[in-house]
């Protein structure tokens, strides 16, 4: 298993989100590396249980650790100096989707909060939201959907680079906040398509 900070947050998240009976959308989870850049990204999805698939409400999580923040990493690691705190930048994109019709986006931005809860230091903010209509090939059925993110950066202090167990502290509040998040999302009394059968989906 690797030894790294950055894989410490991924874990830290995914208990997070399991303690609060979040449900991972199947092969939705990725880890990419940019070969030009060295930036690590780590993506993944949940949903509340039962939503059926696609679920019609879900979150998409985005863990990014920087070039920059890995240089500053490996030189407390091997020379115990840090010369900048490393940070891991954060992204939380709340989905409503397969809806019948366009939603009026204040519904939806009256029951979210400008700002997450405090993890670690800091708190993401909220970003406009994002409406979308996708048809299918022949026009006879339209599907609406609205994002809204929220971002921010986790800055890693020396005795959280020393101890990733404190990022289990961090970390848990998000997923509380994002499964009661869903929740009212879903109870928002939108009209939705039906589940697609599972050889669709």
């Amino acid at each position: 298993m690797l030894d790294h900070v950055f894989t410490d947050a991924i874990g830290a998240l995914r208990d997070a989100m399991e303690n609060a009976l979040l449900e991972r959308q199947a092969f939705e989870e990725r880890f990419h590396t940019d070969v030009l850049l060295g930036d690590l990204t780590w993506e993944t999805s949940y949903g509340v249980p039962g939503e059926g698939l696609p679920p019609r409400v879900r979150a998409d999580l985005t863990l990014e650790w920087p070039t920059w923040s890995q240089t500053a990493y490996r030189s407390w690691y091997i020379e115990e100096e840090l010369p900048e705190a490393p940070t891991i930048d954060i992204e939380v994109v709340l989905r409503i989707q397969r809806l019948t019709e366009a939603p009026n986006p204040r519904r939806v931005l009256d029951v979210l909060p400008t700002e997450s809860p405090m993890i670690g230091s800091e708190r993401l903010t909220r970003s406009g939201p994002t409406v979308e209509a996708v048809s299918n090939e022949d026009l006879t059925e339209t599907e609406h959907a609205i994002e809204i993110s929220y971002e921010g950066s986790y800055e890693l202090d020396e005795a959280t680079l020393a101890d990733g167990s404190i990022l289990d502290d961090h970390f848990s509040a998000m997923g509380g906040w994002i499964a009661s998040t869903l929740v009212r999302l879903g109870d928002l009394n939108f009209e939705f398509l039906p589940p697609l059968e599972k050889d669709e989906a």
